[in-house]
């Protein structure tokens, strides 16, 4: 077990640790407003919504992008310049995670993302999470200093959304600016966020 008044030890997570790590998106996750919108019963969200997760962010693990703290206390995803989620796919398996009067609320959410999205070549963040019993430690600013270091080489822009309102002001301390708000119905704003380039 990592010392807590150690500096969080940030690594690469293999393509063959997908499921284990995405464990920690989904303990992340649990009390997310967005999230729990879309899946309020307990037992939808811990046994469908990981396959919605994996088709969103997952594909970071390909291509090294799946960025881990203290062996997975958080976890960052992040997809590189030309790699996308699975978008089609998730968006077959919303109706059957999402109740039904939440449904066109929640895909107002993904069009109002679409919209903000940028379109020139840039690093996106699906998903950033620690595990609830490791919260407070810095271990969310470790991995988006880490992240920014390395996007930076490349010279690239950054995006991201913000399904959480607590979570701007991390953001904004590693360079993002809001671009707006998203707003669907009776679903929980959306904060898409922008970083310009460095380098």
């Amino acid at each position: 077990m990592s010392d807590p008044d150690q500096p969080p030890e940030i690594t690469i997570a293999a393509p063959d640790q997908r499921q284990r790590f995405m464990h920690t998106i989904i303990l992340g996750f649990a009390t997310d407003p967005l999230v729990r919108f879309s899946t309020p019963g307990a037992d939808v969200y811990l046994e469908g919504f990981a396959e919605f997760m994996t088709l969103f962010g997952g594909r970071a693990f390909d291509h090294e992008g799946a960025w881990i703290a203290n062996d997975g206390q958080a976890v960052a995803l992040w997809l590189p310049p030309g790699v996308e989620p699975d978008g089609d796919a998730m968006m077959e398996l919303l109706p059957g995670l999402v109740p039904e009067e939440n449904q066109d609320d929640m895909f107002g959410v993904f069009e109002g993302m679409d919209s903000y999205h940028p379109h020139e070549e840039h690093w996106y963040l699906p998903l950033i999470a620690a595990d609830p019993a490791y919260l407070g430690r810095g271990l969310g600013g470790a991995l988006m200093k880490y992240a920014c270091a390395r996007i930076d080489q490349d010279g690239k822009p950054a995006y991201l959304e913000s399904s959480n309102p607590r979570n701007i002001s991390l953001y904004e301390r590693h360079g993002f600016e809001v671009m707006g708000e998203i707003r669907s119905g009776k679903a929980p704003v959306v904060t898409p966020m922008y970083r310009a380039a460095r380098g």
